[in-house]
């Protein structure tokens, strides 16, 4: 029989530990491990949302690894065509991990209504389009159907629409900057088709999503001839490697560039948030860990006479230190399932009510994304334990230096 742990047990459903001077301190040191790991759980649930949402959307827009021309500049305006027909295209032979390749094509230009006017690049994709991320953000109306023979339906985001008055199902005027074999602008007309808000307002406000024979026509281009490929990738964290080898699997001629390199300052950015969350957690576990290792000195004091008596009785100070450590291992356990509860609850009612808005300007969304996976949850509560644990350990040293004649003496 564990007597230690026994000992532990009924010194925690004693009624005058409840009632004792170290109840209040014990209360501290719990709602301190609760407001802990609530603290850390929405720090890693609202860093990790943040990093994957804009990392999705910026794929959704660009795609994860973009193959164009080498001579292509890394503009968003298509000038140098890519033959389509390639090895590569469909589908990569030696290559796994591919979601899908699709073409696509960018063209500068001009949308106008009799009062305003706003500037836009018009981003013509085909048959083989993945729509899943805009069929996700559409507010109104459908995605164009290329399939047809021709068809002069695009989607615009809200913000444009907003900005130009416009409604669904309204034709709109586009004139779209001179070409090298044309030195005139072109108009066009196109029908809205459907609203989209990603909340992502870099793009949204310049975005128009189209039939790339559009901008074939406009640039003067064969139908063989495209702006790139847009490679989605299975994994976002893969991005590295696969740009590697997509880049040893296509010819001189092109070049494989990710969002990543594309979109380095971003990316730095939303690195930065593994750092902040890194800091959290540390202040978080040291701030626990001090309120415990005060609650466990005040536990030691206040039951003086106990380890006298039991070291009177021959119990060791080993043993007599784990009837506290594992007293002070019961106080973390409380805190940490009462604060797993309301963290996860506020993480939950976050995801499906969106209480937490942000401005888009700045974090790229409408609202506070979050996402926390049942291994982070699992590490953070380990790793607190543990900590705070072996925080405690050396302060239940104390133990050793009480005298068994003094302190039945004392009481």
């Amino acid at each position: 029989m564990n007597y230690e742990l026994f000992i532990a047990k009924r010194i925690i459903i004693g009624k005058k530990y409840k009632n004792s001077v170290s109840s209040p301190i014990i209360k501290i040191a719990i709602t301190a491990i609760a407001l802990g790991i609530i603290i850390m759980l929405i720090a890693v649930a609202t860093g990790a949302g943040l990093q994957n949402k804009i990392r999705d959307k910026m794929a959704g827009f660009k795609g994860h690894i973009q193959i164009v021309n080498y001579d292509a500049n890394n503009s968003d305006v298509s000038t140098t065509p890519v033959d389509k027909n390639q090895d590569f295209y469909p589908k990569f032979k030696n290559i796994s991990g591919i979601k899908n390749i699709q073409v696509f094509a960018n063209k500068g230009g001009i949308l106008r209504t009799e009062t305003d006017f706003e500037g836009i690049i018009f981003k013509g994709v085909s048959t083989d389009y993945d729509w899943s991320f805009f069929e996700e953000y559409l507010v109104e109306g459908k995605v164009p159907n290329f399939k047809q023979p021709r068809t002069r339906d695009v989607l615009l985001s809200e913000t444009v629409m907003n900005r130009l008055k416009l409604k669904l199902n309204d034709t709109i005027l586009a004139t779209f900057l001179k070409t090298a074999t044309s030195k005139l602008p072109s108009n066009k007309k196109y029908i809205i088709s459907g609203i989209y808000n990603s909340g992502f307002a870099q793009f949204d406000k310049s975005m128009m999503i189209g039939d790339i024979r559009e901008v074939q026509k406009l640039n003067k281009w064969t139908e063989n001839q495209i702006g790139g490929f847009e490679v989605l990738l299975d994994n976002f964290e893969e991005i590295e490697v696969k740009g590697e080898e997509i880049y040893r699997e296509t010819s001189s001629t092109l070049k494989s560039i990710t969002i990543v390199e594309l979109y380095q300052n971003i990316f730095d950015w939303i690195q930065l948030f593994d750092n902040n969350i890194w800091f959290i957690i540390g202040i978080m576990i040291v701030i626990a860990g001090i309120n415990m290792i005060t609650a466990l000195l005040v536990l030691i004091l206040e039951r003086v006479q106990m380890i006298g008596i039991l070291k009177a009785l021959g119990s060791s100070n080993t043993s007599i230190r784990k009837i506290f450590l594992y007293n002070a291992s019961y106080l973390i356990l409380k805190g940490l399932f009462w604060g797993n509860i309301i963290g996860l609850l506020l993480i939950f009612i976050q995801y499906y009510f969106k209480v937490i808005t942000l401005d888009p300007e700045t974090y790229y969304v409408t609202t506070m994304p979050v996402y926390i996976s049942f291994t982070s949850v699992i590490l953070l509560n380990v790793g607190t334990l543990l900590l705070c644990f072996l925080m405690l350990v050396i302060p239940s040293y104390i133990i050793t230096k009480i005298e068994p004649s003094k302190a039945i003496k004392f009481a």
